[in-house]
């Protein structure tokens, strides 16, 4: 088991997304931004914890320029240059994720959410579209980056076709990561009232990404500890491989709420990877201090 050290920097988002809790329209949401120097006091409580990678997540955010984005970057890697840096910050200009890369970038995480371009565009607003993000993710692969993509389960309006080309969808482009996870409705949003997605239909979806992409980094993600309290070593035992404890300044983990119910401070935070260890061991599982880099297939 590989853990990651997720940095939630920032929850304002230039985007409107119809499921999400953190879109531009939620006037409740309490929004917040990291200073490099906060960000940076994350990676070395992370470090001496045992991190090795450190993944930086946040909204689509304009205040952190290209210039902001590489400034922490080197600065993160300055300070420890055997980690690795995995952002996970949205749809940018091909220029702008090659900037990342110099600057020391390693990974980037890009859920492509859905496959279809109809189901696409139900689920967020008009100014955004597939094709779009479809093209992120080959520039992302095409520059170098280890590229992580992956979708909701048992989003609105999803059908098992939907189901189906996202795996198709998976099965060419071969990512190194694939992200999946429930979906889990947030009272803020259009889709309030939507039913959520199940544990069982997302744990399926989880064993045919592993036995479709064996060597791929597959998260059991925080959804899935959100809706079950043993939701994360279940999706151990049907095929992931990774964790991400949250390494965020505990004054803002309940404000980065893109659902409802977000675990933020038990087993999940990164404080607790003691804890984390005896539970993945009890399911047969070590947990190791390591960078996981993708293997190629």
């Amino acid at each position: 088991m590989y853990i990651r050290g997720l940095i939630e920097f920032t929850n304002y988002c230039k985007n409107d997304c119809l499921y999400c809790g953190i879109r531009r329209s939620n006037k409740n949401a309490e929004r917040y931004r990291l200073e490099k120097s906060e960000i940076l006091d994350c990676c070395k409580e992370g470090w001496k914890l045992g991190f090795r990678t450190f993944v930086l997540q946040g909204g689509e955010d304009g205040f952190y320029s290209v210039e902001k984005i590489c400034g922490i970057v080197r600065g993160i890697k300055e300070l420890f240059p055997d980690c690795a840096v995995t952002l996970s910050i949205g749809e940018k200009s091909r220029e702008s994720y090659q900037a990342y890369f110099d600057a020391g970038a390693d990974r980037y995480l890009l859920r492509h959410e859905t496959a279809d371009d109809d189901h696409y565009a139900r689920l967020h607003p008009k100014e955004l579209s597939a094709q779009n993000r479809r093209r992120c993710l080959y520039d992302l692969k095409e520059i170098g980056y280890q590229v992580g993509a992956g979708f909701m389960v048992g989003s609105p309006y999803q059908t098992a076709d939907n189901l189906a080309s996202d795996m198709m969808f998976i099965k060419d482009f071969k990512p190194h990561m694939v992200g999946i996870g429930p979906f889990v409705p947030h009272h803020d949003t259009p889709l309030a009232n939507e039913k959520p997605g199940t544990l069982e239909l997302t744990l399926f979806m989880l064993g045919l990404i592993r036995l479709t992409l064996p060597s791929v980094l597959l998260p059991a993600t925080t959804a899935l500890g959100t809706i079950d309290p043993q939701g994360r070593e279940k999706g151990v035992l049907a095929g992931a491989n990774v964790v991400m404890p949250n390494l965020s300044p505990m004054s803002v983990r309940n404000k980065y709420m893109l659902y409802d119910n977000k675990i933020s401070t038990g087993s999940e935070s990164a404080q607790s990877v003691d804890d984390l260890k005896k539970r993945m061991s009890q399911i047969g599982y070590d947990v190791v201090v390591d960078r996981g880099d993708a293997i190629k297939p």
